[in-house]
C-alpha cells in the first residue's frame, strides 16, 4: 500500500480487501496472471472492479465471472460508437434512458472482456449484448471470437448514479 500515491487508490485496495476477507479470503489467497487478471489460488474464479466510491468483487465456485461499476455519465454518447452501433438507440424515449442503456452494455462487455481476457478481442465487433428493457435487469451476451462461440447470462443493477454489471458464463455457451 505504501507505494499507492492516491488516498482513493488506497480506499479501493482496501475495501477489496475488506470484500475479499467477507468472502472468506486473505491477500495471499489472490493472483494476477500475465494479462492482469486475477485469480483465487483455491480455483474459484473472481473478478474485481472499483469506480469512485465503490467496489466489487465476484466469486464462483463452478463458472468463469466478471464483473463492472460504471458512473453514468454523458461521455458515453462520445465513445458509444467505439463499443456498440449507436443506431440500435434512436428509439429510446431521452438522452438519460440513452446512457443509462449505454453504461448497461459496455458494462456487460467490460465484464464479459474481463472473463475472457484476451489480447484482439474487439467490443465493438467481437462482444454482442442482446437487447433488454430496464426491468428484465437481466440479458445475454456473447463472444464470437477466432471461430468459437461462447454465450453469458448478465445481470445489472443500477443506484446512486451507478450501475454494476455482472456476467457468468453459461453452461453449454
Amino acid at each position: 500500500m505504501d507505494g499507492m500515491k492516491s488516498e482513493a487508490h488506497r480506499r479501493a485496495f482496501l475495501s477489496i480487501r475488506h470484500l475479499m476477507a467477507e468472502a472468506g479470503y486473505a491477500d495471499k489467497d489472490l493472483y494476477y496472471n500475465d494479462f492482469g487478471k486475477p485469480h483465487l489460488k483455491d480455483g474459484n474464479h473472481i473478478s474485481i472492479t472499483h469506480s469512485h466510491d465503490f467496489t466489487g468483487i465476484i466469486v464462483s465456485s463452478s463458472d468463469e465471472v466478471g464483473i463492472d461499476i460504471e458512473k453514468q455519465r454523458d461521455k458515453i454518447l462520445r465513445i458509444a460508437h467505439k463499443f456498440t452501433p449507436i443506431e440500435e438507440y434512436r428509439t429510446l424515449a431521452n438522452t438519460e434512458a440513452i446512457i443509462r442503456k449505454l453504461t448497461i452494455v459496455w458494462g456487460a462487455k467490460e465484464s464479459l472482456y474481463k472473463i475472457y481476457a484476451q489480447q484482439g478481442l474487439s467490443f465493438l465487433k467481437h462482444i454482442d449484448v442482446m437487447d433488454f428493457a430496464f426491468d428484465d435487469k437481466r440479458t445475454v451476451a456473447q463472444i464470437m471470437y477466432k471461430g468459437k462461440k461462447s454465450q453469458y447470462g448478465v445481470e445489472f443493477m443500477e443506484f446512486e448514479g451507478f450501475t454494476g454489471v455482472y456476467a457468468l458464463r453459461m453452461m453449454g455457451g
